[in-house]
């Protein structure tokens, strides 16, 4: 899914990193770095190296956050809405074809049964199997 995907947008000059993050923000405009590195399970540095990125080239913009000055707030740029509207398409595409054939209910138990494993590895804390 991620090679078609990456094929498709290619011309789109945004990397699927940065594509993720945009909808992300354009989805919870105002949302913070912190909050933002959380939902998308990366490092806060990691994710500042790419929102830098993506400010420099006009899709993202900081704001101070008035309750924290340490805090940003991240949104995006109405430049971005465009390139951001095509990169949906191109992933609601991807994901039919990649779920052509599937009843609506075996996609959904798919789906499910994904997120119990992601949940059973979150859930899981490295430091008691180190001990034991």
């Amino acid at each position: 899914m991620r090679k078609r995907f990456d094929d498709r947008a290619a011309k789109l000059a945004l990397t699927r990193a940065q594509w993720r993050i945009s909808a992300h923000i354009g989805l919870q405009q105002g949302i913070n770095q912190t909050a933002l590195a959380d939902i998308l399970e990366v490092e806060n540095i990691t994710l500042g190296r790419h929102i830098d990125r993506l400010q420099n080239a006009g899709w993202v913009q900081r704001h101070r956050d008035p309750m924290d000055r340490r805090a940003w707030r991240l949104y995006v740029t109405k430049k971005a809405h465009p390139t951001l509207s095509q990169m949906q398409h191109i992933s609601l595409k991807t994901r039919a074809e990649t779920l052509q054939g599937f009843s609506p209910a075996e996609s959904d138990a798919l789906l499910n049964a994904l997120l119990r494993l992601k949940k059973n590895l979150i859930d899981q804390d490295p430091k008691i199997e180190d001990a034991g």
